[in-house]
């Protein structure tokens, strides 16, 4: 595909959804000899299917799950003329070489993060993130209306390959550490698993900078071969099981803003023509992904954190944990905080079981209460 035609592809792709545009436009890889009809007769063609690699295994619901929810769209809007066989990490190829299988051929997409290929070209870390970047609104707002797009694109043209962005993570916590560390003076000698630019920045400090994909890091960190690991944020490192291999979570992270994670595919040119208008339709950023609440234990473990600095009397988290189901962090933190108040307004030394049933009824209810004391309460 030349540049020309790739950036007016691109222009029109980017009202696409889910990315799906950006799939179907650049290749026939994979497609089988049998060919079929929608009976609407708006989808008409050979039947494709792609492989896909990921990056993230298979426990990453959000990330790996990315891949997955482009590949149900792309079939829903083909109806399943065009399908994408999703490989996790390790399954077809390791997980940091995405890309190379991409170029190669091995796969004819994938699903990575810029950042992990600065090797191959340092800007590729802005296709991800960079240290002090851009927040979650500001990366999509300059990919899709300050030329960002553009610009990927061009980059991505020295390896015959176009990119769409496939989600944000938003700000990413500092990581997690087997020791404390309180002191610039004790990252020197540091082995940390993380990627992109901030791996160089904890370089000139002193750190070991390794890079791991991430289903490679719980045994990394276990076993000792590092001593801290940077991935995403608490539900994601919670899937990797990382609190139970470190204890110490520092956070928030400067080194990632905000992560765009990204679908890169091969370039080849001649299925451009064949695009079918119902993948131009706007909704690319029409999905919202739902996590679900803490289990039980989650739960525990939030109120643990919630209630560490606050005197309670007779309670039982373990109890208190399981009357809030549905709960998320937030709201566990906000009923922590009510039952304070509560215990403040009857000038209580600790907090009780009533604090938290009042607490519980206007955090669930949605019953508005004060949030600042009066000058009488304060005294």
């Amino acid at each position: 595909m030349s540049s020309i035609k790739r950036r007016d592809f691109l222009t029109k792709a980017a009202a696409g959804a889910v990315g799906a545009s950006a799939v179907a436009a650049c290749g026939t890889d994979g497609a089988s000899t049998a060919a079929a009809q929608s009976e609407g007769g708006v989808i008409s063609g050979p039947r494709v299917q792609w492989r896909v690699v990921s990056s993230f295994p298979p426990s990453l619901d959000i990330l790996h799950g990315s891949a997955e929810r482009v590949a149900e769209r792309v079939a829903e809007l083909t109806e399943n003329q065009f399908t994408l066989r999703v490989y996790a990490a390790g399954e077809l190829v390791p997980g940091l070489q995405v890309m190379d299988a991409v170029e190669a051929g091995t796969a004819q997409a994938g699903l990575t993060a810029g950042y992990y290929y600065i090797g191959k070209n340092p800007a590729l870390a802005f296709d991800a993130t960079v240290p002090f970047g851009l927040s979650a609104r500001q990366q999509t707002a300059w990919l899709l209306h300050g030329g960002g797009l553009e610009l990927w694109n061009e980059l991505y043209d020295r390896f015959n390959l176009v990119a769409m962005p496939c989600g944000n993570s938003g700000v990413q916590m500092t990581g997690w550490f087997r020791e404390p560390v309180e002191s610039v003076e004790q990252l020197n000698g540091l082995r940390m698993r993380i990627p992109g630019l901030s791996g160089q920045v904890y370089g000139t400090l002193g750190v070991d900078v390794r890079l791991l994909p991430g289903g490679e890091i719980f045994p990394a960190l276990e076993r000792g071969v590092i001593d801290a690991a940077e991935f995403v944020g608490p539900y994601q490192d919670r899937r990797l099981g990382l609190q139970n291999a470190a204890k110490y979570y520092h956070t928030t992270g400067w080194h990632e803003p905000a992560t765009t994670g990204e679908l890169v595919v091969m370039a080849a040119s001649n299925l451009l023509e064949k695009l079918d208008p119902a993948l131009l339709r706007p909704g690319r950023f029409d999905r919202q992904v739902f996590v679900s609440p803490p289990d039980v234990d989650g739960r525990r473990r939030i109120l643990e954190v919630h209630t560490r600095d606050k005197p309670l009397s007779e309670i039982d988290l373990c109890v208190l944990a399981s009357q809030t189901s549905g709960l998320t962090g937030a709201d566990l933190a906000n009923l922590c905080n009510e039952a304070a108040i509560a215990c403040a307004r009857r000038h209580g030394s600790a907090l009780v079981q009533r604090d938290f049933d009042g607490a519980f009824e206007r955090v669930v209810a949605g019953v508005r209460s004060r949030r600042v004391l009066n000058s009488h309460e304060k005294r």
